[in-house]
């Protein structure tokens, strides 16, 4: 292989890499590698190991505790990332407009709403139930989804209430009597009365469920809400209300 060939190839790697860092990374190393190769004729083989080695350990230092600037009023603490330069990118949020949001495999934007990096958690709002109706309003894309390989799931935390529910939900354990609370939320709360007169249903997210879905569609549940750390005999007026993700820890 040409030397130049092998300097156009390894700057096409670099431009699809996630470790940008044109002054302090790649110019160097890249520089470096052209002219040992023009000096000492090395393998093709030998400098791509050296240059992946020098990618990854200066790739891996770039990114090491470097948090991400506020997003509006809220802290980006590390390893969230919400730009290319910060954070970790397997850890990915996103800034819109100086509001902090979480994106579902789906591609659905939810509002963060808090974040706690000592216990690695943070809360996203829940989607809202459109007007005149009893749809969430992330009905379309069956609710809300992680990817089975990312680092957040949903925690144990979360009371989910289901609404607008086809009859074969009472075969499930979940609790569907007129004490649950997806009661008072549609009797009290103000999205609620869209609901009212359904049937509604709730259950605690546990760890025997899958903690990477939410799931309503049409012929099942059409529309959903979640509370977090829900305690019998709390009133409405108190609720938290919001979905609990929590994050392993980098490596």
């Amino acid at each position: 292989m040409m030397v130049v060939d092998f300097c156009c190839l390894f700057r096409t790697y670099w431009d699809s890499s996630p470790y940008k860092d044109p002054e302090s990374i790649s110019k160097k190393i890249l520089l470096r590698i052209c002219e040992k190769d023009c000096l000492n004729r090395k393998s093709v083989g030998t400098l791509l190991k050296s240059y992946l080695w020098k990618v990854k350990v200066a790739g891996a230092s770039n990114f090491r505790n470097d948090s991400c600037p506020k997003c509006g009023s809220i802290e980006v603490p590390y390893p969230l990332s919400a730009g290319e330069n910060c954070g970790d990118p397997r850890y990915k949020v996103f800034c819109n407009n100086d509001i902090l949001q979480f994106q579902s495999a789906e591609g659905f934007y939810y509002n963060i709403i808090s974040i706690n990096p000592t216990s690695y958690k943070l809360v996203i709002s829940p989607p809202s139930i459109l007007n005149n109706t009893c749809d969430s309003s992330d009905l379309s894309l069956g609710g809300f989804r992680i990817d089975d390989d990312s680092p957040f799931n949903i925690s144990t935390h979360n009371t989910v209430m289901l609404f607008n529910c086809s009859d074969r939900i009472l075969l499930s354990p979940l609790n569907c009597s007129s004490t649950s609370f997806c009661r008072q939320f549609e009797e009290k709360a103000p999205e609620g009365s869209w609901c009212s007169g359904t049937l509604c249903c709730h259950y605690l997210k546990d760890s025997a469920m899958n903690a990477h879905r939410i799931r309503v569609r049409v012929g099942g549940c059409t529309a959903y809400t979640s509370v977090v750390d829900i305690k019998p005999g709390d009133t409405i007026d108190s609720w938290n209300y919001g979905i609990e993700l929590q994050w392993l820890p980098p490596n």
